[in-house]
């Protein structure tokens, strides 16, 4: 494998994805806009990813545009498969193409990969391009995220096409560079499975391992030793979601990392009053990825990667009984992964009576609809009862908590502010009209997501006449 040399910009592409079979990809290149105009770079992103911040600002913009191609890269689009809300179909990149893969200067491999940059060959009817307000969306959420400490892709930066993207009504077009560990999916291990070939399922899952989970690459019955692994993470990436009052909208198979990561902001958003059957996602009509589904949904999901990884399997039936085995460890690999987060929120070690201590400010919080995110924070500066304390039970659960809680570190758990729904989509607005003023306001608080912001409305749940009540995909 030949490493690149590294370019005048810091980048050094050494693209291992093309070594796979050429089912999983297709070769194609972003196609160019009229004016590529820089809106947002991730500086801080850029230096530790090894590249020239100066150069990026003056000539980049062409370069996360897809107007040039940086030396090295090898522009293409993945295939991948999924279960979408339930019903599989053959997908792919219909709207991104992943430049290569970049070495950081502690040689950490991480994909570049443009979103919005036109058609590929697996678009079907849509444009392949994106608009301005989903894109800073995730790149503030996605970001946001990474700040509490979250597995997430990043964003590096979001670049104007100049063009315009019909959706409801004509939105300008925007292109975002994402980076991610890999954007090896679910879904990806269902389009090998789908496809019959049995050697192409095993360089996947070869490749997988080498990327993502080294230490299993000697393991006797791999298949499993990875299920476990990836079993495990996906029950850590949801607890945390949890912790924080996340709600992903579309847990598609596509839209689950094998890798445990935080990957796809669409219709995501973060809970305000809380309300454990809450949806955002406006194609969500039967609350299948509601915030208190999301666990039972990371389970099925996975067992659609069992399902994928089956050919491999010397005997299929016990393979079958061995996977059902360890998919029903998921619940209490969870409940152990989410028990000792919330344990934590309320300064608490994690044990039966930490569980039925949280259970119980959960059951308040949801009579009294508590703002999720304030009720935690109060807890570690001692003004809980200003959000919940008219709740008939409160005081009596207060006084026995104060008893064995250690409140000391709970404000370096309990963020003062998440990236709020309607503050989101205020931003968005203003961004669209070029005022960026929220955006930057709101970015640089969130990468302090621990302290208190400056400006207190950042941390501040909507009044009544700015809830919002759904949230859309953008494509």
């Amino acid at each position: 494998m030949t490493i690149q040399k590294k370019s005048d910009a810091g980048w050094c592409f050494d693209n291992s994805f093309t070594h796979l079979p050429e089912v999983f990809f297709s070769s194609t290149k972003p196609e160019p806009v009229r004016h590529a105009g820089q809106i947002l770079l991730n500086d801080t992103l850029a230096e530790d990813l090894g590249l020239n911040v100066e150069i990026l600002r003056s000539t980049g913009a062409q370069v996360f545009a897809g107007n040039e191609m940086p030396p090295g890269a090898m522009p293409l689009a993945q295939a991948y498969a999924g279960h979408q809300f339930g019903h599989f179909t053959n997908l792919g990149d219909g709207r991104a193409i992943l430049l290569g893969e970049h070495l950081t200067p502690d040689k950490q491999r991480v994909d570049v990969q443009l979103k919005g940059s036109g058609r590929t060959p697996y678009s079907r009817s849509g444009d392949g391009r994106a608009a301005l307000g989903p894109m800073i969306r995730e790149y503030i959420i996605s970001e946001g995220m990474e700040s509490l400490g979250i597995p997430t892709t990043r964003s590096l930066a979001v670049t104007a096409t100049g063009e315009s993207v019909l959706r409801s009504t004509p939105l300008p077009g925007a292109i975002l560079t994402r980076i991610a560990k890999s954007h090896i999916r679910v879904g990806t291990f269902q389009y090998a499975a789908a496809l019959g070939d049995k050697e192409n399922l095993s360089q996947l899952l070869a490749y997988t391992v080498d990327r993502h989970y080294p230490e299993l690459q000697d393991s006797d019955d791999l298949p499993f030793v990875f299920f476990e692994a990836v079993l495990d993470r996906q029950a850590d990436l949801v607890s945390q979601w949890m912790l924080v009052g996340f709600v992903h909208g579309v847990m598609n198979t596509d839209n689950s990392h094998v890798a445990g990561i935080t990957i796809d902001y669409g219709p995501c958003a973060f809970m305000d009053q809380f309300v454990p059957t809450k949806v955002f996602s406006s194609i969500d009509r039967q609350g299948r990825y509601a915030y208190n589904n999301q666990a039972k949904m990371a389970a099925w999901n996975l067992a659609q990667l069992a399902t994928a990884l089956l050919p491999l399997a010397a005997e299929r039936e016990a393979a079958i009984e061995h996977y059902t085995e360890i998919i029903h460890g998921f619940s209490d690999t969870f409940e152990k992964a989410y028990e000792k987060a919330y344990s934590q929120k309320i300064g608490y070690s994690a044990c039966k009576e930490s569980s039925k201590m949280i259970q119980s400010l959960l059951k308040m919080m949801a009579e009294q609809r508590a703002d999720y995110t304030q009720t935690f924070r109060a807890l570690g500066e001692g003004k809980a009862d200003e959000h919940i304390g008219d709740h008939p039970h409160f005081k009596q659960w207060y006084e026995n908590w104060s008893k064995e809680a250690k409140t000391k570190e709970l404000c370096q758990v309990n963020p003062a502010i998440i990236p709020r729904n309607h503050l989101i989509e205020e931003m968005i607005s203003k961004a669209i009209t070029g005022d960026m003023e929220l955006f930057y306001s709101l970015n640089h608080a969130l990468n302090a997501p621990f302290e208190n912001p400056q400006n207190p409305r950042l941390g501040m749940p909507p009044e009544i006449n700015e809830e919002v009540t759904a949230t859309f995909c953008g494509t």
